[in-house]
């Protein structure tokens, strides 16, 4: 018979002094799940689009968490509603961060509550990662450590637009512009200025109306159109989608041969819901490829979102919020550690990574955007096809 080790509680208390420290306990608890946090529009009028970046993250971390996990390690989204108010969101950061100890936050939805959980993530040194924006606040030069990007800028966005009409021969004096009255206008705004200045044109005499956030008072907004010397044959717009939808209505009866142009956070399926019969040739840019796409990770996308959701719809805006989940998967599996600075470290480390969409993923120190294509998409026959801009 074997003799049976005895040990004194003296000895205990010391093998577990020296084995299983405070922070060693911690890291055994956490180790078997990676927490991620999310502040988003749950609610409110831009609520497709927090619920749909959700449940792209969800329906991908689904798939991983079935095939045994990261390294043996589950994923975990915590999703905080903010309702696309930059007084919800801030809080909302603390708690995510502070309290419930997630290693990084993704895909947060808009530009004003960018401008305050930008900052926090900053002050935390906690990784904000594919927030669903486009603002040239998350795109410093060089960038922040703790901000990390997956999408085009909305400057780059509105430059494809200016090129693209340009290009089909409509007259710089011929565009004006319809933003929301805050940064992610603003963010639209100046980059399609940018653009213009640098064919020569001065872009700010151009006309320019803006409605408030979270509103659909688009009525002032349009008679600054309306009142325009030169009648617009173009309308860049930077806004979301129940005003957007509000606007293009009011306009079409005004200008019905005008083009009606929308960046990606419009959101493109809850904008042809809310247009209705009069989204016949609404042109939106978007930032990922088309959703019926016959691309690997379009393909992948659409089944593993049919697994997590057998109801759900296919759309862009899940479609993104999936990609960001795919590609943070891979930094987590190249971070030396599950730690937040470790993930960081992993995704600085992705090199011309195939995730199936025609654009291979490439971070560094200098780098922290993964993609900068433009796809430009119209509404044809209630649906939406690529957009060549000759066609114009």
């Amino acid at each position: 018979m074997k003799k049976q080790l005895s040990l004194s509680g003296k000895t205990i208390k010391w093998l577990l002094a020296g084995l299983f420290t405070a922070s060693s306990i911690v890291n055994i608890a956490s180790a078997a799940e990676i927490k991620v946090g999310m502040s988003s529009a749950l609610s409110g009028p831009a609520s497709a689009l927090g619920q749909g970046v959700k449940l792209g993250v969800d329906a991908y971390f689904s798939k991983v968490n079935k095939s045994g996990g990261v390294n043996g390690h589950t994923l975990s989204l915590i999703a905080l509603d903010d309702g696309y108010e930059p007084k919800k969101a801030a809080p909302n950061m603390d708690t995510l961060i502070d309290k419930e100890k997630v290693v990084a936050v993704m895909g947060n939805v808009g530009t004003p509550t960018a401008v305050v959980t930008t900052p926090i993530a900053n002050a935390k040194k906690t990784l904000l990662f594919g927030a669903f924006t486009g603002a040239g606040l998350l795109r410093k030069t060089p960038p922040d450590r703790y901000i990390i990007n997956y999408r085009a800028s909305y400057a780059e966005e509105t430059s494809a637009m200016i090129e693209g009409l340009l290009s089909a021969g409509i007259k710089a004096e011929e565009i004006a512009f319809f933003t929301q009255n805050d940064g992610y206008g603003d963010a639209g705004y100046n980059g399609a200025l940018k653009a213009l200045k640098a064919k020569g044109v001065d872009g700010a005499s151009l006309a320019h109306g803006r409605y408030e956030r979270n509103t659909t008072n688009v009525e002032d907004g349009l008679g600054t159109i309306l009142d325009a010397d030169v009648e617009p044959k173009a309308v860049i717009m930077v806004g979301a989608y129940k005003p957007c939808a509000a606007f293009i209505k009011l306009a079409k009866e005004e200008l019905p041969e005008t083009l009606f142009l929308n960046v990606s956070f419009v959101g493109s399926i809850p904008l042809l819901n809310e247009l209705g019969s009069q989204a016949e040739g609404v042109i939106v840019t978007q930032v990922v490829p088309h959703y019926e796409s016959s691309l690997p990770g379009v393909n992948d996308y659409r089944k593993d979102l049919a697994a997590f959701k057998a109801d759900a719809k296919p759309d862009f805006v899940s479609l993104e919020g999936y990609l960001i989940a795919k590609i943070f998967v891979e930094g987590v599996k190249k971070a030396t550690s599950t730690s937040r600075e470790g993930i960081i470290d992993g995704l600085e480390s992705l090199s011309s990574i195939d995730i199936g969409t025609g654009v291979p993923v490439t971070y560094n120190k200098s780098e922290h955007q993964a993609s900068h294509k433009v796809w430009p998409t119209v509404i044809k026959g209630g649906k939406y096809v690529e957009l060549d801009w000759n066609s114009l």
